[in-house]
């Protein structure tokens, strides 16, 4: 469902589902949300994020995105209660296996994807780090900015690109057996939010081309940074099945 761009204050004065995203970036928590909304087929408006609304800060909560609001009740701008919002506004098509074993999998995979340490997160910390280091990664403006949202210290930022590498193995290792197994998907055989998650987070290793993401070149470069390590583990079965759930599930170009 292609949604739409409103102000701040058109925002706030709206009922139903609104969502504060980050402009100008494919953050990967942004663009799951967009796409759990576009899956469950949910009506929605976007405000991108203004650092210094203060009207927005007050009413999302918090200078960040994604936050997702619905009516009147309090600002969601965590991964898993995003999810778990949009099941309750759309259950069909869940997101979420019914079976018991198969749900807590869907969360546990899509925790060290989405979740603190997890694959996103570890990439952002490696990326700053980079760029505090004149080593690639991104300006270091901006990486003097994030380093405060994410914990950045030099010891954790030299140790996240071993944490993204075993992450990266373990989900084109996950990818691999259910291929074997007959599916085309994380978990069971229907899309799950892992698929979106996992979809969304590759553009930190390899970004969606030009025509399908526009993006400035620093902001391009910076997702590009690629090193040995991280090459090695960047199995080509994840971007695989990331055209492919972009192709039959999701919304494109993207809308930044």
């Amino acid at each position: 469902m292609t949604f739409q761009y409103v102000s701040v204050d058109e925002a706030i004065k709206r009922s139903g589902v609104r969502m504060v995203v980050v402009g100008g970036v494919p953050s990967p928590w942004g663009e799951a949300a967009k796409g759990i909304l576009h899956v469950k087929d949910i009506d929605w408006v976007a405000v991108r994020l203004v650092y210094d609304s203060e009207s927005l800060n007050q009413w999302a909560g918090q200078r960040s995105g994604p936050v997702l609001i619905y009516n009147d009740e309090r600002p969601r701008s965590g991964w898993a209660e995003i999810l778990l919002l949009s099941e309750r506004l759309a259950p069909n098509p869940s997101l979420l296996p019914k079976d018991a074993a198969d749900r807590a999998l869907v969360f546990g995979l899509a925790h060290e994807i989405c979740g603190e340490q997890g694959l996103a997160w570890s990439r952002r910390l490696q990326l700053i780090h980079a760029g505090l280091n004149n080593k690639g990664g991104f300006p270091e403006r901006v990486s003097k900015y994030l380093a405060k949202k994410y914990g950045y210290s030099p010891q954790a930022g030299a140790n996240a690109g071993s944490r993204v590498a075993d992450l990266l193995r373990m989900l084109a290792s996950r990818l691999k057996e259910r291929r074997q197994a007959g599916s085309r998907y994380y978990v069971g055989d229907a899309l799950t939010a892992v698929d979106v998650y996992s979809a969304t987070c590759m553009a930190m290793f390899v970004p969606l081309p030009p025509e399908q993401c526009q993006m400035d070149g620093p902001t391009r470069a910076a997702l590009q940074s690629r090193d040995a390590q991280i090459e090695a583990a960047s199995d080509p079965v994840l971007f695989e099945h990331r055209d492919r759930i972009y192709a039959e599930r999701l919304e494109l170009p993207l809308s930044l």
